[in-house]
């Protein structure tokens, strides 16, 4: 019974001390942002204007996008959105992965 609670608690503080990949959970981020924007991309191009601001003014909770919701974006525009969106939210997950993994090293000292 001793042991047992001796492996229990060594397994405890190896799950609770394991660091985050900075490379892996940036581009997870950074696709997960291209991917919203795709998605972003489909509703405007599927719905039409009404439909995409109704859409977006449930989404944003009482904010009116009706006077900056732009729909004749060109192809060349919403590519480059595209990568702008994918660049920025990997930045933005590396940098959560390395604050936290920063963070979590600390804490043991």
């Amino acid at each position: 019974m001793k042991r047992s609670n001796k492996i229990q608690k060594q397994l405890k503080q190896k799950i609770m001390h394991t660091t985050i990949n900075v490379k892996k959970f940036g581009l997870a981020v950074g696709l997960t942002g291209a991917l919203l924007y795709v998605g972003c991309v489909l509703v405007m191009a599927t719905v039409g204007h009404d439909g995409s601001v109704k859409f977006f003014n449930s989404l944003l909770h009482g904010l009116d996008v009706s006077a900056v919701l732009r729909m004749n974006v060109p192809l060349w525009e919403a590519v480059i959105g595209i990568i702008e969106t994918s660049i920025l939210g990997g930045l933005i997950g590396a940098c959560i992965a390395g604050f936290y993994n920063a963070l979590l090293f600390k804490k043991e000292k």
